[in-house]
């Protein structure tokens, strides 16, 4: 089915055209010489090559079949290229890691062998009924453990506790622009095909209208700052909220459970998981393992010097460790001496 409508030609056409120059200025000319920015000149030349192949469909009369194929083999790297490109960006990753390459690998490997098998040309049934339906399975996927990657973003975003930087918030609208996408393109392999041609072309004009206003701007393409390093709890709050959390240990003795989360400790001193994470390492210098653990060597330290009637393995659990080995390891790393050692002192 082909579409003759000049507007919605030219809306489509002036995505696909402005995708090209974006893609291209991160891969080859951008200033910010980044593992991230490679990455999302990717992401947005396989979605460029995606959408024309779509526009070419539409509105060409006459279609060569080796377009058609080069449109979907490029839709098989939009998921992997957007999972790269924020894991690279959440992590801050300098340089890509050799796994990474060799994921890519097996993916053009699979794509390409199919491509020579099996062309579009001569199995034009097969790619439309069933590899195409692979494609979006794979890219479906990727879109879901992308998700996974924003997950603190997203958990600090819903808090609203603490204000998302503007490159977090870039993650997150780059992220939602691809689920767009490809919901689009789920509604037109069902419906009407130009669905996801249309999206494509608003989703690049309301991000591009996101970097022109949004302050900060120049961060987007830049690192992230360091997980705590933009924001430290001020002297006078984190004195009382460490106050609030030995008392919390103290009363509630939440280290002799073996399965202690941060989030439920969180929870009981009523601020974010990310927030008493940031107290912990800013202010105690301490992993929250780290700092359950103490607590945990503290009780054992008790036991040991007031009651003798218990095995030390028994002394180990009754503190919260969840086996004996984890316990004369972190009690003599902690103490520098063994529990057996330590209780000689006081027989």
């Amino acid at each position: 089915m082909t579409f003759n409508n000049p507007i919605i030609f030219f809306l489509c056409t002036l995505g696909v055209f402005n995708g090209f120059l974006v893609s291209l200025y991160f891969l080859f000319f951008t200033k910010q010489k980044r593992l991230q920015n490679n990455l999302f000149g990717l992401l947005v030349l396989m979605l460029s090559i995606r959408i024309g192949k779509s526009v070419y469909a539409i509105f060409s009369e006459e279609r060569d079949l080796l377009y058609m194929q080069i449109g979907l083999s490029a839709c098989f790297f939009i998921g992997v290229s957007l999972y790269f490109y924020l894991k690279a960006s959440v992590e801050n990753t300098k340089i890509i890691p050799r796994s990474w390459k060799i994921h890519f690998a097996i993916l053009a490997i699979i794509i390409i062998s199919v491509g020579i098998i099996m062309p579009y040309e001569t199995s034009k049934s097969f790619w439309n009924s069933y590899f195409v339906q692979f494609i979006y399975i794979i890219w479906g996927a990727y879109i879901l453990v992308s998700g996974f990657v924003l997950k603190t973003i997203f958990e600090k975003l819903v808090a609203k506790e603490e204000k998302c930087t503007t490159s977090e918030l870039w993650l997150i609208a780059v992220f939602m622009a691809n689920v767009l996408i490809f919901v689009a393109y789920i509604i037109g392999y069902f419906w009407l095909y130009l669905v996801g041609t249309l999206t494509f072309s608003f989703v690049f004009y309301v991000l591009l209208f996101f970097f022109l206003f949004k302050k900060n701007r120049e961060t987007i393409f830049q690192d992230i700052p360091q997980k705590y390093g933009a924001k430290k709890i001020e002297s006078e709050e984190a004195n009382h909220l460490i106050m609030q959390l030995n008392t919390l240990m103290k009363e509630k003795e939440l280290y002799k459970d073996t399965d202690v989360k941060l989030q439920s400790v969180a929870k009981n001193i009523h601020i974010s998981t990310h927030k008493l994470s940031q107290l912990l390492n800013d202010n105690l210098g301490k992993s929250f393992n780290s700092f359950i653990n103490d607590h945990r060597v503290e009780e054992a330290k008790r036991l040991l010097r007031e009651n003798d009637q218990f095995t030390l393995e028994a002394i180990g659990f009754e503190s919260g460790f969840s086996s004996k080995s984890s316990f004369y390891a972190t009690f003599k790393k902690v103490v520098g001496k063994t529990p057996s050692e330590f209780q000689k002192q006081f027989l």
